[in-house]
């Protein structure tokens, strides 16, 4: 944390501008070793969160690297709440290289991952769930996903949370007041009576939350969608017209598609990420064979999957086979080449999987297309959670903290309408505050810190 840290913050490659990134107490001191402008030491006196003009030059040669523009922003309104340095100069790979391998060598040190963050969070400025919400809104795909990353950055989520906890720890010096006046009348009974009401609080808003988890990691990380069916059904033609782009190899040879294929669609809103998989079938294909194993093991690990079947041929054993995998998994089945004289109808299919949406399609001709895409839709929407204005539980690690929490409260809930010692009540109220805590940072450890930055880019 004493270190002053440099790193490029802009992605690598061709580009108008690029930014390399100094924080901490010497940013100025070292900018200004490599800085060449029109007067001596002029980054030392230019104005605070004004651009300054003039050039890097290398410490060992004493040549111009580049022609830039420098921001200097003084601590502690910063992104890191530290001084801040931001050297803008051209974009692409040598530029930025060269001004960062200057910095480094004038006294800064390379940042890790996500160390920019982390000082945010450190220093106080952002706690643990917004600087999750950082990454989050850089790897947004959709902007209802963007929304719900900058409602947390905003600090929606920690809101509800300390609200939530500040309703635990009122509930914990009831408790500790409640000990120390144990010998009172009429206590035991008036502390119970308080603490149920507020368990119960705890535990509706706990669940509240836990409600938009699943549609929260969708927006989070795209609707896990495994288009399944034996060779030749048309999965690799439906992939095509999902994205509107040739992205699959379509022949009338069985087994073109032997590795998974995936691609990141946007509908309304909705980040799809659609996985093309290998037609299920025998084979003594050793690649083939993988393809196929890879298939069944997405299927596992799918939100939804979408069984593609062709009714203009009799029904094979593969057929067969996914509808025993679809059979309890939440599935929308294709009835393609509609456009072809049919061997069997909707109805039969309604029989054999009964309550999954049956389509018919042609993806040859675009038919079908628009009402598969309304009906991944209405799946996602069909919940009760308002991803406008709910807040949303995006995070996995923000969920496990929640279920452990629930469990908790619940615990808790048990010991209260039991008459439970109120010291044992205790033990489950306060793993609750804890465990929430851990959303926020409150009660986080190092290692877990450690995972969280570690995930993202260096410069961020």
């Amino acid at each position: 944390m004493t270190d002053t840290i440099a790193a490029i913050s802009t992605a690598i490659g061709e580009a108008g501008i690029g930014i390399v990134r100094l924080s901490g107490k010497d940013s100025i001191e070292i900018a200004n070793k490599i800085f060449k402008g029109s007067k001596i030491d002029e980054l030392k006196k230019a104005e605070n969160r004004k651009l300054t003009y003039g050039h890097i030059i290398d410490p060992k040669t004493n040549e111009i690297i580049d022609e830039v523009l420098i921001a200097y922003m003084k601590e502690p309104y910063t992104y890191t709440r530290e001084n801040v340095v931001e050297i803008y100069c051209h974009g692409g790979i040598i530029s930025v290289r060269k001004i960062l391998e200057a910095v480094l060598e004038s006294g800064a040190r390379l940042a890790e991952p996500g160390e920019f963050t982390k000082r945010a969070f450190l220093n106080g400025r952002l706690d643990l769930a917004q600087s999750e919400a950082v990454i989050d809104l850089i790897r947004a795909k959709t902007d209802k996903s963007f929304q719900v990353s900058l409602n947390q950055l905003e600090g929606n989520l920690s809101k509800k949370i300390r609200e939530i906890r500040n309703t635990l720890l009122e509930m914990l010096a009831h408790i500790n007041a409640s000990i120390d006046f144990s010998e009172e009348e009429d206590v035991d009974d008036v502390t119970y009576m308080g603490l149920e009401e507020k368990a119960r609080l705890v535990k509706d808003e706990i669940e509240r939350l836990l409600k938009t988890a699943d549609r929260g990691k969708i927006l989070r990380d795209g609707l896990n969608t495994v288009i399944l069916g034996k060779p030749n059904v048309g999965k690799s033609s439906l992939l095509n017209s999902i994205l509107r782009e040739n992205r699959a190899i379509v022949t009338d040879i069985p087994g073109t598609t032997r590795d998974i294929i995936e691609e990141y669609v946007n509908i309304d809103g909705i980040p799809l990420r659609i996985i093309d998989t290998a037609g299920i079938r025998t084979t003594d294909d050793v690649v083939e064979k993988i393809g196929v194993d890879k298939a069944k093991d997405m299927v596992n690990r799918a939100d939804l999957i979408i069984a593609v079947f062709d009714v203009s041929s009799e029904l094979a054993d593969e057929d067969f086979e996914i509808v025993e995998i679809i059979k309890d998994k939440n599935a929308i089945v294709l009835l393609n080449k509609s456009d072809l004289p049919n061997k069997y109808d909707k109805d039969y299919f309604t029989e054999l999987l009964p309550g999954k949406k049956i389509i018919n399609t042609s993806i040859l001709e675009g038919v079908g297309i628009d009402i598969l895409e309304e009906e991944i839709k209405n799946i996602f929407y069909s919940g009760t959670v308002n991803i406008e204005s709910d807040i949303v539980v995006t995070n996995m690690r923000h969920k496990n903290q929640l279920v452990k929490a629930k469990k908790n409260i619940e615990d808790g809930l048990e010991g209260i309408k039991a008459n439970m010692p109120l010291d044992c009540i205790e033990v489950d109220i306060k793993a609750c505050w804890e465990n929430l805590g851990e959303i926020s940072g409150d009660t986080v450890s190092e290692d877990i810190l450690d995972k969280i930055f570690s995930d993202f880019c260096i410069g961020k």
